[in-house]
C-alpha cells in the first residue's frame, strides 16, 4: 500500500510541474519579455525574411530666432570701437597739440587719406577744422567736440538709410543684391533674411547666382536656418528665370519680401550689364524692384571703389552694404563710397557670426571712430 502511495504522489508531482511549465510558456512574464524580431516569409521560397526596423521620421528643424535691432546696434558700437578707434585717437592727438602748425595739418591730412576717406572729403574736412579751431577758438568747443561734429557732417546723417523691403498693391518688396564674388554677397543675403525674419516678415530667397553651386547650397542653408523658402534652379541655368520664379512664389504666397542673390562675375562691363539688366527686366514683369544693394568688401580700399563705379553704371544702386568693416582700420571708405555713388551705406558687416550684420548708424560710427 505504501509502495502504491509513493507512486501516486510521484505521478501527481510530475503532472503539476508539467502544467506549470505550459502556463509559463503561454502567459507573458510579469517583468515583461523581449519580443522576438518581426519576421515575414518569402512567398516563393518559404524562407524567413527579417523585416527592417521601423524608423520614426525626424522632426523638422526648428527655425532659429535671429537677434533684434537693438542688440545688433550694441555690437556695432563695440566692434567699430575696437577696429576704428585708432583713426580717431590719432586725429585727437594731433588736434590737441598746443600749436597747430602746417606740419600738424599735413599729418592730419595724411591720417585721413590713409583711412580711405578720399582726397576731396579729406580736403574739405581739414579746411573746416582749420577754420573752426583757428577762427572760433574756444567758442567752437573742445577739439574732440569739433572733430565729432565735422566727421558726422561728412558721414551725412540726413541720408535715408531705411531698407525698401515693402512692395505696393499687395505685391512683395523685391531686393536685388549685387557685387563681385568674394565680397560676401551670398552671406549678406542670408543675413538680411535673418534681419527681416526678426521683424516678423515673411521672406522668399532667390538663388540666382546659378554659376556657383556653392553659392546656391550656401543660400539654401541660410534659408533652412531661419525657415524661409529658397527658389533655386539647376547649376548653370538662366539667372533671370530663377529670379522670375522666386518673385512669382513671393507673389503667389503673399510674402512680404523677396531677396535675390545675383552672379558676381565681373569679366567685362557689357556682360555684367546684359546679365543684371535682364534679371531686373524679368523680375519687374511681376513686381517692381524696390531696392538694389551693392555689397562691397571694406578691406579692399580703392579696389572696392572701382567695383562701386562699375556697378553704379550698370544698375541703379540704391544702398550699400559694407562687409568686413570690423577687420579694417580704413573706415573712411564709408565716406568715400557715399560720395562716389551718392547713395547711403545702409548695412555694415561686423564679423562672421550669423547676426553680425547691423543697420549703419552714423552717430554710432563716428563715436566709434573717436573711441
Amino acid at each position: 500500500m505504501d509502495f502504491l502511495g509513493d507512486w501516486l504522489y510521484l505521478i501527481i508531482g510530475v503532472a503539476v510541474v508539467g502544467v506549470l511549465a505550459v502556463v509559463g510558456l503561454l502567459l507573458p512574464n510579469r517583468r515583461g519579455r523581449v519580443e522576438p524580431p518581426a519576421v515575414s516569409v518569402d512567398v516563393i521560397t518559404g524562407d524567413r525574411v527579417d523585416e527592417p526596423p521601423i524608423i520614426e521620421p525626424e522632426a523638422p528643424p526648428v527655425p532659429e530666432r535671429p537677434e533684434g535691432r537693438e542688440s545688433r546696434l550694441i555690437r556695432l558700437r563695440q566692434r567699430l570701437s575696437s577696429s576704428q578707434g585708432t583713426l580717431g585717437r590719432g586725429l585727437l592727438a594731433l588736434l590737441s597739440r598746443d600749436r597747430l602748425d602746417e606740419d600738424t595739418w599735413e599729418d592730419i591730412e595724411d591720417t585721413l587719406l590713409t583711412a580711405d576717406i578720399g582726397v576731396t572729403p579729406t580736403q574739405e574736412l581739414v579746411e573746416r577744422l582749420r577754420t573752426r579751431l583757428r577762427v572760433e577758438g574756444n567758442e567752437a568747443g573742445t577739439p574732440r567736440d569739433v572733430l565729432r561734429e565735422e566727421l558726422l557732417a561728412l558721414v551725412d546723417p540726413s541720408m535715408d538709410r531705411r531698407l525698401a523691403v515693402t512692395g505696393t498693391d499687395g505685391r512683395p518688396g523685391v531686393v536685388l543684391v549685387v557685387g563681385v564674388n568674394g565680397a560676401g554677397k551670398t552671406t549678406t543675403v542670408g543675413k538680411i533674411a535673418r534681419i527681416l525674419v526678426a521683424e516678423d516678415r515673411s521672406v522668399v530667397l532667390g538663388a540666382a547666382d546659378t554659376f556657383r553651386a556653392a553659392a546656391v547650397e550656401q543660400l539654401a542653408t541660410w534659408g533652412e536656418r531661419v525657415g524661409v523658402d529658397v527658389v533655386r534652379g539647376p547649376e548653370g541655368s538662366d539667372p533671370a528665370s530663377v529670379a522670375f520664379e522666386a518673385v512669382k512664389e513671393g507673389v503667389d504666397t503673399g510674402a512680404d519680401t523677396v531677396l535675390v542673390d545675383t552672379a558676381g562675375r565681373l569679366q567685362n562691363k557689357a556682360g555684367l550689364m546684359d546679365e543684371l539688366g535682364k534679371v531686373k527686366r524679368v523680375i519687374e514683369k511681376q513686381a517692381p524692384v524696390t531696392e538694389v544693394l551693392l555689397v562691397l568688401d571694406a578691406t579692399t580700399g580703392q579696389n572696392g571703389m572701382i567695383q562701386a563705379r562699375v556697378f553704379s553704371e550698370v544698375v541703379d544702386v540704391s544702398g550699400i552694404v559694407l562687409t568686413k568693416l570690423d577687420g579694417s582700420a580704413k573706415g573712411g571708405i564709408v565716406v568715400a563710397v557715399q560720395r562716389e555713388l551718392g547713395v547711403p551705406v545702409k548695412l555694415v558687416g561686423l564679423g562672421e557670426g550669423a547676426d553680425d550684420l547691423a543697420p549703419f548708424d552714423p552717430e554710432a560710427f563716428v563715436d566709434a571712430l573717436l573711441g
